[in-house]
């Protein structure tokens, strides 16, 4: 039997064969409320944390998905790309990274995943508070922020850290689940199997 590539390596690939298509790098997130139910909502891929495999999301800080997260840190991706018919469901437990944080390299985490955005990006975190009623019929002032000033107290960098994928491939009906776990050294290890599809 020959060596099953990592899932992260599928991943990459299929946002290669798939980059011609916008929604490639949307994908959506659920959590689970407080009151137990699934919430789910589309964000967009920031990329991987350094060389590592942990996904890196922006969002607003005052959406109902961090309360969600402090409830429940844990959470899953499920990602489709249309071109080449391949699904990813990603399990984890998130980090929520926002300006409060006491650990000054995710503070720096943090500042770079702001930098990294587009300026058009970052104009809405300055908006008003995402979810709740529009109090005015008024279109929203423009604001632009200082290009070099850094992240709004909204800004939020949320780190998934997988620790189960799910990838099924439609076009030759294969799916793989990958597995983590850690070694005598605490390093993690991940385990792959072919499943029935």
């Amino acid at each position: 039997m020959g060596t099953v590539v990592s899932w992260k390596q599928l991943l990459l690939r299929a946002l290669d064969s798939n980059s011609s298509l916008k929604h490639s790098s949307f994908f959506q997130l659920a959590t689970v409320g407080s009151s137990g139910r699934p919430s789910n909502r589309t964000v967009v891929f920031r990329g991987f944390q350094g060389d590592s495999d942990k996904i890196q999301i922006n969002t607003d800080g005052r959406t109902r998905k961090i309360e969600e997260l402090k409830h429940c840190p844990f959470s899953e991706i499920c990602w489709y790309f249309t071109d080449s018919w391949e699904q990813f469901r990603i399990n984890g437990r998130v980090d929520v990274i926002d300006g409060s944080d006491p650990d000054p390299m995710k503070l720096q985490e943090r500042e770079n995943a702001w930098f990294a955005s587009s300026l058009k990006s970052r104009l809405q975190y300055l908006g008003p508070n995402p979810g709740l009623p529009c109090l005015s019929e008024q279109p929203a002032q423009e604001c632009s922020p200082d290009p070099s000033t850094g992240p709004v107290a909204a800004f939020c960098l949320l780190i998934l850290d997988p620790d189960q994928v799910d990838y099924l491939n439609l076009k030759n009906n294969e799916r793989l689940t990958f597995t983590s776990s850690k070694n005598v050294d605490g390093v993690k290890c991940w385990n792959s199997e072919k499943i029935n599809p």
